[in-house]
């Protein structure tokens, strides 16, 4: 279509004079004008021309300009043909909006003003040209596209050597690929020496805790004594993070107070990064709490100190600071809007340049020399945040240190539970009945250890070194009050013996135990201790459960699983109590 080739504008009424009226005002225009007094004729010539605009009444006899509107807009071929309504009655701000609705771009009161018609009709009209025309030039685009395919043999020697780019960078990636199965086994073992590391900090707790009760008032063992109980304690903290490292926990979101979190690291974070760096914390007045685990959010933010402290050989000052900022839509790459806990570790070291900033996340990438730094901190806790609903943000500029922002949601008010009628409250430590509590774990230096624990609050502690034997000292035992088993056992695991008991002794109290922070049987929903525990979490766990009288048993032994048809548990001698001072004997120090 050439720059002033007519296009064809159909007009749409029941009266004639109407018509004509349009007519004569857009003869102006120097278009094509044709004319329809009915929707049937409308659409005949709708089909038979190639119109551009369409001038349509509204009240018409047969078929209104809406619904006429409506069946021009369903063809394929002419969902984008402009529509202009004319109306001298439906003119309310419903009718313009159902017009609009229908498919019309525009619409036009009675009695039309001649000059304003033919304005808008020019418009649709030169719109229709314009793109008729742009369709020509991309038809001419393609020929010489097509023309110029001889030019191609250089590209392909450039793309082939993009391929070969690409191919030395699939190596590279392989290789990232196997230094991740080399951290995944490295955590594997990690947690493995962690949950032993677990059951012998258990041991060495427990003995420590009724060691202190027995000796002389002597100041300087009981000093001694606490010492090694500090050191354990340590150790358990250590534990944890290795399993951390491991990721043999799950996350464990809770509502994080982030000032007074911060707070109780900063003793660590002196320590671990020296005399050198300065360490200052700023936070917001009544800065709400967030939801993420607090365990993964330290070893985030001891992650981001060391970085830092690396990033300022000479010293420097490094500012943890915290507020409350709302993030609206692309405000933050990563955040859908919402209210955020900002948490800002910002030091003043050497800083990074635009292009260390945008790899800086990527796993494997680091600034460190060989043996200072795997590349794995960074992409980690930018996991740990992104896992938790936020994202985070590095801001750094070359001389002028770097800022790295970690954004969390805001936790919502938790809801208060509907109050129903109030249980009983659990016994005063020292004020429970002596109970008769099975012990059951395959290491029987964990065993012994919780064992006397238990005797020295006053109750009868029975040992079972697996679940069979266990099994068979509850279809024997009518009087055990409740049971502390270990989950991780060969054969018959902690969580089927509790499965066995809730089946058998519903109303038998059974505790799971473990050296792993995730403890399987939450369908059961069973009191846990995860190891090494306390005395004090012992004894605090038992007011939980023991009621002032023994739980109902109906009587007689319960059946135990069998082996195969016809076979049950191969009967097995009972273990018998021994004395307190033989249980710490076999406890050695």
């Amino acid at each position: 279509m050439g720059a002033e080739e007519p296009v064809t504008i159909l007009l749409v009424d029941d009266q004639p004079a109407k018509l004509l009226a349009y007519e004569v005002i857009l003869s102006e225009l120097g278009e094509t004008l044709i004319k329809a007094g009915s929707a049937n004729e409308a659409l005949e010539q709708l089909l038979k021309s190639d119109v551009a605009v369409m001038l349509i009444d509204v009240c018409m006899p047969d078929l209104d300009g809406f619904e006429l509107a409506a069946m021009i807009r369903e063809h394929p071929r002419f969902q984008k043909t402009a529509i202009i309504f004319v109306s001298a009655i439906q003119v309310t701000d419903l009718d313009l909006l159902r017009g609009y609705a229908a498919g019309a771009v525009d619409y036009v009161p009675v009695p039309v003003v001649p000059d304003l018609l033919r304005a808008k009709v020019r418009v649709f009209a030169e719109l229709y040209r314009k793109t008729r025309q742009l369709e020509t030039l991309n038809a001419e685009l393609e020929r010489r596209v097509a023309e110029r395919t001889a030019e191609l043999a250089q590209t392909n020697a450039d793309l082939e050597r993009r391929v070969e780019e690409r191919t030395r960078e699939r190596e590279a990636a392989l290789a990232q690929v196997h230094e991740m199965q080399k951290v995944e086994s490295l955590g594997q073992l990690t947690g493995g020496v962690a949950h032993d590391f677990n059951n012998l900090l258990m041991a060495v707790l427990g003995n420590l805790e009724i060691l202190r009760k027995f000796i002389p008032d002597n100041p300087r063992l009981h000093g001694l004594i606490d010492g090694a109980i500090q050191g354990a304690e340590r150790g358990a903290t250590l534990t944890r993070r290795m399993l951390a490292f491991a990721r043999r926990q799950e996350l464990r979101p809770e509502t994080v107070d982030v000032p007074k979190l911060v707070d109780s690291m900063v003793e660590m974070l002196r320590s671990s990064l020296g005399p050198g760096v300065q360490i200052l914390t700023q936070f917001d007045a009544n800065l709400p709490a967030t939801r993420v685990d607090p365990n993964q959010l330290e070893l985030a933010l001891l992650n981001l100190a060391l970085n830092a402290r690396d990033a300022m050989p000479r010293g420097g000052m490094l500012t943890i600071s915290a507020h409350r900022a709302p993030v609206g839509v692309g405000d933050v790459p990563g955040l859908k809007a919402g209210e955020y806990v900002c948490i800002a570790e910002r030091d003043t070291g050497i800083g990074m340049d635009e292009t260390t900033v945008k790899r800086a996340m990527e796993p494997f990438f680091t600034t460190k020399g060989p043996g200072r730094g795997t590349g794995l901190g960074l992409s980690m806790v930018d996991g740990l945040v992104a896992q938790s609903g936020g994202a985070m943000r590095i801001i750094s500029k070359l001389g002028t240190g770097t800022t790295i922002e970690l954004w969390l949601p805001v936790s919502e008010p938790e809801k208060a539970e509907e109050v129903g009628p109030a249980g009983p409250s659990p016994l005063p430590i020292d004020k429970l009945r002596a109970c008769r509590v099975l012990v059951v774990d395959d290491d029987p230096i964990v065993a012994a250890g919780t064992a006397a624990m238990l005797e020295d609050l006053g109750h009868h502690a029975i040992e079972a070194d697996s679940a069979e034997i266990a099994l068979q000292m509850l279809s024997s035992e009518a009087g055990i009050d409740f049971v502390i088993t270990d989950h991780a056992m060969p054969g018959m695991t902690g969580a089927e013996l509790a499965q066995w008991i809730r089946r058998h002794r519903p109303h038998l109290p059974v505790v799971l135990v473990s050296g792993y922070p995730e403890v399987p049987g939450d369908e059961l929903g069973l009191p846990r201790l995860s190891k090494p525990y306390r005395q004090e979490e012992l004894a605090r766990l038992l007011a939980s459960l023991v009621d002032v009288e023994p739980p109902p048993f109906s009587g007689g032994a319960i059946s135990t699983p069998s082996n195969g048809p016809g076979e049950g548990v191969r009967a097995m001698p009972r273990p018998k109590r021994r004395p307190r001072e033989a249980r710490f004997a076999r406890v050695r120090l």
